[in-house]
Order: structure tokens, then C-alpha cells, then sequence
């Protein structure tokens, strides 16, 4: 078998390859991130690429999912094409790539510090005590009338600096070179000491002088698409900069369960963990570079991520989340050093994952709970993080009940005709006025597809203007910008000549067929909870929206297709990356963190794929809003509106 060259446009990145390789996984090794959403199976279709020189083996996966047209023009999907004895040249189109618009920003108020965040806005507050913190000690010498160990002056010292711990240990190698360093810089040294544990703070590090000013966290949402790190002071609090990517575990499965199936396979979980710490060093090399900082300033780390995403990070076998009854390996994690994990800082860092609370609500939820200081009112609240999987959290500060309800990739773009990501030129934001629909891309730049806030939009639109029903099917066929197509009715968002492919971006009865399941799927998870509770929306006093997704919703919108409750609009906040915030109060408060596993253990965990409600609620839901109209009053009162002719505001 023989090697070759891949040349990738139109950045131009070449790679060397094997005879027999697949072409997404010579992609990935030369870092081009080529959309991959069912992992390599051949059935999402987001992999097209256009062979420009040389040939591709192909498989009738790929000729299944090209129309003849892409086929004449020499598109190939990468996750079913091999590489033959030859040189090959492909271009990525800007749509199959995965530069995705990350939410690295929150709206929040801390529970614990008074300080607002939302991100480079943030003003810090005081520090409760971080995770790892350093401490400068001026240790006496030695005499014959205090002949106490070196290692027992450290301690000491500290009890004096911490009264609050009065028993402290250290770590083993902090004794390596220790009597030396103190005698060489006059007994002035600096103790770096992990606070985690309460009963015993563990000295991770001993420094000479005075190093106090160079005490560094970084906080990680560790996100199924998307990761983001912050670089925190940890002695003022403050915000000293953010990085995000994509998760380069995606070339695996875009989802959760396509990488667990990867994981538990013959290659085994090796890859997605080295996928994911990959991804975090090159977050962290970008924070060093920029901040002019040193690795080994980075004394704590702290990682929120739902629970297979801690399972893979931390290289614990998944395989058991996916099968009945669904139990986790662990759901809350002991401290590991960074390094035994291969993340780059200080040999003696930690990193901590935020706890779990059941294999489909993970410590992004419990971060968030957290952060938004629902868990500490009498009022009851709602956090709903909307993805793939839509986790709901209803309670307040006597009790906490959650559960998980598996949405399925339509807010992603997927299942969706011209769905994408929030990348750069997705259409966002969607309008009908009269014969005309306008849109909004992310960037300002031409359409290549829409995304999940523009769906939402755009059903929205259609339904208000009369051109859908309210069960999602087209009435109005003769509308200018409706089309029927292979006897499927679509409505025609952006022309072929507008758009970056040259193909109309359109959104299919079949599209919303399919986001109709999927916010049946989250208003069906709040029902059920409701129900439980004995409650309905009107009680919920607060609903925080969490992740990427929120930040660009239109609640209104929302609220009229039947995805969010119908309550007044100002109980309803967007609290962007609620993962985020909470990683960084656990980073800042060791309060906090052991805050958040109280919080875990609180949440009362409801299986949905048991629950005798459950697909009552759902079937009830797939229809927009609701076959209850007395669940959505506002909406029903705005079509009673349009039905009488009057505009429909």
C-alpha cells in the first residue's frame, strides 16, 4: 500500500496518506474540520467535498446521499471516500466545514459573589477561597530551641495563614529538593496548596520567594460540539481572557451516542480521550501565548460537561450510559492531576469535574443550577439547556427535579434539508412580510443554510402568515416563495443566486415535521415534570435558557410554536453558557464546588423512557403549539387575530 499526498483547498494544507485511508480521517489528522454529525456512517450527508485532481474510491453510501448534479460536478462524501495510489487535490466547501459561532459568554449573577458576569463585562467580586491558592510564608530558622522538621514549619505556618484548616498535608514531591530551596532563599517560600478536600488541604507545590501574583485557573465547558476556556486570576477573580473551538472529538459522532457506540468499539476510548485533551491544549496554548504566562502558572482546573463528555475526558469506559438501566461509571469524579490526564499546566495541577447527576444530566446542568442561583429561592424556576438532549431542571431552594429528554439534532441543523450549524453565514433570524421572506446570517455573510434559531423563526412566520396549519402542513401552495419539489411543499428562504452554493435555501414541510418532534420532545419532558409536581406553567416564577442555542432565540417565536411555556415573556432569560459560569464560581469557591455536589445529590433524577405520561405528552405536543390550546392563551388569542383578518403583532 502506498503513501500519496492530500492537498486540502482551499486552505492548501497538504497531508500525507495511506492506500485504503477514509478521507475525513486524513482531514482530521491534518486538522481540517470537516462536519461529521453521524460519526462516519455515511448518513448525514454534511461531508460533501468536491474532488478537484485525481480519483477517490467510493462507496454507494456516498453516490446515495449526491444528487446527479453534485456527482457530474466531483462531490464525494469524505466519510465514504478511500484514498487509491494516487494524489489527490479536494476542496471544502464553507458548508461542510464545522466553524461554529460559540457562546462563550454568560448573563449571570453568582450566588455566593455579589460580582455580575458575562464575559469580558465581568467585574470581579471578592474571592470566597479558590480551589488552589498560594500562600507567602516567612518560615523561622531553625534553632535548637525550635527544632521542628522543615516540612513541620510549612505546616505550621499555614495553620496560622488558614485557621480554618487546621490540618494540612503534603504531596510527596514536594519533599524532593525542599531543605536546599528553603536554606538557598532565606525561608521565604510560597506554598501552593489544593483547598478541595476541606478536612485535609493538600500542598501540591513549594516555590522560593514570593510567587503569590502567579496563580492561575482555567475553567472548561466541555461541550458535545464546543469547548471553551476561561483563564482566571484566582487571586483577584477576574476574567483575564476566553478561547473556544470546536470539539475535535466530532470526526467520532457529532452526538453523545455515536460516540459512545466509537468508544466501545474495537478502537476503544482512547482516541476520543486524546480528540478532547487535544482540543483543551490548543485552548490553553492559545490563553498562554496571548497572556504571556506560563504553563506552570496554571494551578487548578475545573471541567463541566454533561456525562459521557466527563466520562471521555477523563478516560472512563462509557459504554453502560447507553444501555438500560443507564447507570454511569461514576457521577462524581476524585481529583486527577492534570497531567495524568495530559492536560498541559503545572505538573501538580488538578483538574476537577463538576458531578453528574444520572447518565443524561451531567455537571453542565449542575453548573448551571448553580450559576443561576435558582436552587437558593423560594420561587420556583426552570432551567432548560435545548441541544440534542434537552435537560430540565424545575425547583427551587427546599427541592430540584430534572430530567433528560433526547431531543434529537434538529436545533443543530440536522435532519433539516439546508440545516447547518450557528457557523459563519447560516441564516439565523427569519421574517415574512406579505410575498416577501427576509433573513439575517451570522457575519453578514451569503446564506449557506439555516440553523436552529432561523427554523424556529421561520415556522413561526409561516404559521402566523397562514401558509402552514397548525399541525405543520403547507395550505397556502400558491404563496410566491412556495414551492413543491419531488411532491414536498417548501418555502423558499434564499434564491439559488443569493446563496453561497448556488442552491436555494429553502425549508421543507418534512423539515418541520421534524422540529415539531423536537420541541414536542422538550415541552413534553417540562409537562411531565409539571404534572409530577402537580403544578403548570403559570407557576414557574423564572425560566432561565441556557447554552449557545438561547442566546440567538427569539422568545416570542418560540413561545408560539410551542418549544418554550406560555408565560409573560419577562420571566424568561437567556443566561447564555451557564456550563461556563458555574466552572468558574467552582474554580473561585471552594464553596461553591462542594455547593454544586450538594446540588447533585439534591436533584431528584425522572427517566423519561419509562414514565407512563411521557409519550402521551409528546404526541399531545406535536402540534403548534399545542393540541391544549388552554396551555398557550397568547398564541391561540394572536391566530384567532389572523383568522379575523387583523395583522398579527
Amino acid at each position: 500500500m502506498g503513501r500519496v499526498t492530500v492537498t486540502f483547498q482551499p486552505e492548501s494544507i497538504q497531508a500525507e496518506a495511506q492506500s485504503g485511508e477514509k478521507l475525513i480521517d486524513v482531514a482530521a489528522r491534518a486538522h481540517i474540520d470537516v462536519s461529521n454529525l453521524c460519526g462516519g456512517q455515511g448518513v448525514c450527508g454534511r461531508c460533501r467535498v468536491r474532488v478537484q485532481k485525481g480519483r477517490l474510491s467510493l462507496t454507494d453510501k456516498a453516490i446515495g446521499k449526491l444528487s446527479r448534479k453534485e456527482i457530474e460536478q466531483g462531490y464525494t462524501l469524505a466519510c465514504q471516500a478511500e484514498i487509491l495510489d494516487e494524489n489527490v487535490e479536494v476542496w471544502v466547501p464553507p458548508e461542510s466545514t464545522t466553524d461554529v459561532q460559540i457562546q462563550i459568554s454568560d448573563y449571570l449573577v453568582s450566588a455566593e459573589e455579589s460580582a455580575p458576569v458575562a464575559g469580558h463585562d465581568y467585574e470581579p467580586g471578592p474571592i470566597v477561597r479558590p480551589l488552589c491558592e498560594k500562600f507567602y510564608l516567612e518560615l523561622p530558622p531553625p534553632s535548637i530551641d525550635d527544632c521542628l522538621s522543615d516540612l513541620e514549619r510549612v505546616y505550621r505556618a499555614l495553620r496560622k495563614s488558614i485557621p480554618e484548616f487546621p490540618f494540612v498535608q503534603a504531596h510527596y514531591s514536594c519533599l524532593w529538593g525542599m531543605a536546599g530551596l528553603f536554606r538557598g532563599n532565606d525561608w521565604k517560600v510560597t506554598a501552593t496548596v489544593n483547598l478541595r478536600d476541606a478536612d485535609y488541604p493538600t500542598i501540591i507545590r513549594l516555590e522560593g520567594g514570593d510567587t503569590t501574583s502567579a496563580n492561575l485557573g482555567i475553567a472548561i465547558d466541555v461541550g458535545t460540539t464546543t469547548v471553551v476556556a476561561q483563564l482566571i486570576d484566582l487571586r483577584t477573580g477576574e476574567i483575564l481572557g476566553a478561547q473556544a473551538s470546536h470539539n475535535s472529538q466530532a470526526r467520532y459522532g457529532e452526538d453523545v451516542v455515536s460516540r459512545m457506540i466509537f468508544a466501545c468499539g474495537p478502537a476503544g476510548i482512547a482516541p476520543l480521550t486524546e480528540a478532547i485533551t487535544f482540543t483543551i491544549n490548543s485552548l490553553i496554548d492559545s490563553l498562554v501565548k496571548k497572556h504571556k504566562i506560563r504553563h506552570r502558572d496554571i494551578t487548578s482546573i475545573v471541567a463541566a460537561g454533561n456525562t459521557v463528555m466527563s466520562h471521555l475526558l477523563l478516560g472512563i469506559e462509557p459504554c453502560n450510559i447507553r444501555l438500560a438501566p443507564y447507570i454511569p461509571a461514576a457521577a462524581r469524579f476524585p481529583q486527577f492531576l492534570a497531567e495524568e490526564i495530559g492536560i498541559k499546566a503545572n505538573p501538580q495541577a488538578f483538574l476537577h469535574c463538576v458531578p453528574c447527576v444520572s447518565s443524561y444530566v451531567g455537571g453542565d446542568i449542575t453548573a448551571g443550577v448553580y450559576a443561576c442561583g435558582m436552587y437558593e429561592h423560594e420561587e420556583i424556576s426552570a432551567l432548560i439547556d435545548v441541544g440534542t438532549n434537552g435537560e430540565i431542571v424545575i425547583g427551587n431552594s427546599e427541592w430540584l427535579v430534572c430530567c433528560s429528554a433526547s431531543a434529537g439534532p434538529a436545533f443543530e441543523g440536522a435532519g433539516i434539508k439546508c440545516g447547518t450549524r450557528a457557523i459563519l453565514g447560516a441564516i439565523e433570524k427569519i421574517s415574512i412580510d406579505g410575498d416577501r421572506v427576509r433573513y439575517e446570517t451570522i457575519g453578514n455573510q451569503k446564506p449557506l443554510g439555516v440553523c436552529g434559531s432561523a427554523i424556529i423563526d421561520g415556522i413561526a412566520e409561516l404559521l402566523s402568515s397562514g401558509i402552514i396549519d397548525q399541525s405543520g402542513k403547507f395550505i397556502l401552495l400558491d404563496h410566491p416563495m412556495v414551492q413543491v419539489v419531488d411532491d414536498v411543499p417548501e418555502l423558499i428562504v434564499a434564491p439559488a443566486g443569493e446563496s453561497a452554493s448556488g442552491e436555494p435555501i429553502v425549508i421543507t414541510e418534512d423539515d418541520i415535521s421534524n422540529l415539531i418532534k423536537t420541541k414536542g420532545a422538550v415541552l413534553a419532558a417540562v409537562r411531565v415534570l409539571l404534572k409530577t409536581l402537580e403544578m403548570d406553567f403559570m407557576d414557574l416564577e423564572k425560566i432561565y435558557v441556557a447554552g449557545g442555542f438561547g442566546a440567538h432565540l427569539d422568545i416570542e417565536k418560540a413561545i408560539f410554536i410551542g418549544l418554550l411555556p406560555d408565560i409573560p415573556k419577562e420571566r424568561i432569560r437567556f443566561v447564555g453558557n451557564s456550563s461556563l459560569a458555574g466552572a468558574r464560581h467552582a474554580l473561585l469557591s471552594t464553596r461553591a464546588f462542594h455547593r454544586m455536589e450538594e446540588l447533585a445529590n439534591r436533584m431528584t433524577y425522572i427517566e423519561l423512557s419509562v414514565h407512563p405520561d411521557f409519550m402521551n405528552e409528546f404526541v399531545a405536543a406535536l402540534f403548534l403549539p399545542h393540541t391544549d390550546v388552554e396551555l398557550f392563551p397568547t398564541v391561540t388569542g394572536k391566530l384567532k387575530e389572523r383568522q379575523n383578518g387583523r395583522p398579527v403583532q
